[in-house]
């Protein structure tokens, strides 16, 4: 019966989805042909793939696997990020939501409108030194450590704020809020190192805008957790919460993160296969070093200046909602504390969602050739920056709070396309050097987030006055109108030629992978795979930890298969079968 079919095949699929080994979705391996079209004729099919060889266990490996059911390690790894962009950007939305605290009678502060700004914008001069030594610091150390420690440090330091404010002196707040910046500088630039080595090519827009969607994510749960917590208990308990909850999630980044595939002492041969092949040789380069960046071309690349100002642009209007949204909505409209972060946090909440639909859309745009990286990029950055540049000036002659609230939900759940556009870009132009482009953007942009709350402090410094908003948004509106004709006019999605490795790196590259390379295999490490066989011994030198090494053609042309030097075993009641146990 079709019915029954239909059922058997949502059941078979369902089985593959939840199984321990789950049905990654690489679009080379769908069909057979389509894996011998990437691995070259003859390599058989995916599940005859041989058993990587794999880095030790560590202790607690022995007991607990590192790995989420259902997902693959690439994507727990997006998962992962996701949820510490989520804890970092939710701490940035407690202090707007004590302001408002301290407004009350009890609690005022006398603050001038210097010092007011001098605290609001006081974590981005620390976010804004460490943007650019951070990309240089993912590229000697790894990344997936440099990301977890940065959210680490800030959750500590963000239990020390409420102890800082409590001391009547703004210059240890400000001294703790400077703090936290630095060591959240480097995130997003050690985010970039991270999927130089886990991204695939064809899924950079959706394992990148997964990961920075936990920064709107962030935006979502912080702006009303914080509202909440500080209208039921007290303004200190958003500070403690995020802290501890920053703590819990680095223990979980330490278990399950990894620098690289082959680091992974769990990954599957098929999905290491398939990173390493797709990313070729471009991870095995040196990594760059502050004398061989090729700086005069940064400063002279165009398309490099066309993500610098959309990510200015666009880091304008995010900081602008982050810090005054709760603000405005308050003052025009007279929302409660409560309101207004569960109000501020909808606009936040679609954008959450349309981000990483972008990126998949993104990506199938680009598979399918429909539109070229370039043109992709500029449609979805541009269209995300006009839409709501359209929905602010909505929001500037808004007379109700209906009409305000609206424009700010579809005009910020819109911009969240720009995310496959100017934020994915740094991979497609200069993957080696995407996280210190990462941290040289990101840094501009931060400069808006210095700038903005001087800003719209001095001209929204009339608390009485609703009409100074007007001038507000429509200043973001035009901010977007210059972001848009900039990023339109010189953005690129192709691989620049400064980006690629140089003849001598590239020789020197070659003849190391030349040198052989002994290494003892234990039998622990075989044992890994019990699909394997027979012992599987490389030739050549591979990366670290026994990571394929990439030749043209076949990946696994420098793979011998030895017999075996221990001869197999004939006890019988280890290896037997039950009847054949010897008691």
């Amino acid at each position: 019966m079709p019915g029954l079919g239909a059922l058997g095949a949502f059941k078979d699929r369902a089985s593959g989805v939840f199984s321990r080994n789950p049905q990654y979705e690489e679009f080379e391996f769908d069909q057979k042909e389509g894996y011998e079209k990437t691995f070259g004729a003859g390599a058989g099919s995916p599940e005859s793939l041989p058993s990587p060889e794999r880095p030790p266990l560590r202790h607690i490996d022995k007991y607990v696997r590192p790995e989420c059911p259902c997902l693959s390690k690439r994507f727990t790894i997006a998962v992962l990020t996701c949820i510490g962009f989520v804890i970092s950007f939710g701490m940035r939305c407690n202090m707007g939501m004590a302001k408002l605290e301290f407004e009350h009678e009890t609690l005022k502060l006398n603050w001038t409108v210097g010092v007011e700004s001098a605290v609001d914008s006081s974590f981005f001069w620390g976010y804004l030194v460490t943007q650019i030594p951070g990309g240089f610091l993912a590229s000697l150390y790894p990344a997936n450590r440099i990301f977890g420690t940065a959210i680490a440090c800030s959750s500590f330091l963000n239990l020390l704020v409420p102890g800082a404010k409590s001391l009547e002196s703004p210059v240890l707040l400000i001294i703790v809020r400077i703090m936290q910046g630095l060591v959240e500088g480097v995130t997003y630039p050690a985010c970039h190192g991270i999927w130089r080595f886990w991204a695939p090519p064809m899924e950079r827009s959706r394992l990148a805008t997964l990961a920075f969607c936990g920064s709107y994510a962030g935006v979502v749960l912080g702006m009303p957790l914080s509202g909440i917590l500080t209208g039921w208990i007290s303004w200190q308990a958003p500070f403690y919460f995020y802290g501890i909850a920053g703590l819990i999630w680095y223990l979980f980044w330490l278990w399950l993160s990894f620098e690289k595939p082959a680091k992974h002492p769990t990954i599957s041969a098929r999905e290491l296969m398939y990173i390493e092949q797709s990313l070729g040789q471009s991870t095995q380069v040196a990594m760059p070093t502050f004398s061989t960046t090729p700086w005069r071309d940064f400063m002279t690349s165009l398309p490099v200046y066309a993500i610098i100002v959309a990510n200015f642009c666009r880091s304008w209007n995010f900081y602008l909602l982050v810090l005054f949204q709760a603000t405005y909505l308050q003052r025009s409209f007279g929302f409660e504390i409560a309101e207004t972060g569960l109000v501020g946090a909808l606009p936040h909440l679609l954008m959450t969602i349309i981000v990483p639909l972008g990126g998949l859309l993104a990506d199938y745009v680009r598979r399918s050739g429909l539109l070229s990286t370039t043109n992709v990029r500029k449609l979805f950055n541009c269209g995300g920056f006009g839409l709501e540049a359209l929905f602010f000036i909505v929001v500037a002659y808004a007379k109700t709070a209906v009409t305000a609230t609206t424009a700010l939900t579809f005009g910020v759940a819109f911009s969240g396309f720009a995310i496959s556009g100017y934020n994915v870009n740094h991979l497609d132009i200069a993957p080696r050097y995407a996280s210190i482009l990462m941290g040289m953007s990101n840094g501009i942009g931060t400069i808006a987030g210095l700038i903005c709350p001087i800003a719209i402090d001095n001209i929204t410094s009339d608390k009485t006055d609703k009409s100074c908003w007007k001038t507000v948004f429509i200043m973001a509106a035009m901010v977007h109108f210059v972001g848009i004709t900039f990023y339109g006019l010189f953005a690129s999605g192709e691989l620049q030629p400064w980006a690629e490795p140089t003849e001598e790196q590239q020789a020197e590259w070659e003849n190391a992978a030349k040198k052989p390379q002994i290494k003892d295999i234990t039998q622990a490490e075989t044992n890994l795979d019990a699909d394997s066989s027979s012992q599987i011994i490389p030739q050549q030198a591979a990366s670290n930890y026994g990571a394929v090494q990439h030749v043209p053609g076949n990946p696994f042309a420098n793979y011998v298969e030895q017999e075996q030097i221990q001869p197999p075993a004939q006890d019988t009641y280890m290896h037997g079968t039950v009847d054949d146990r010897t008691y």
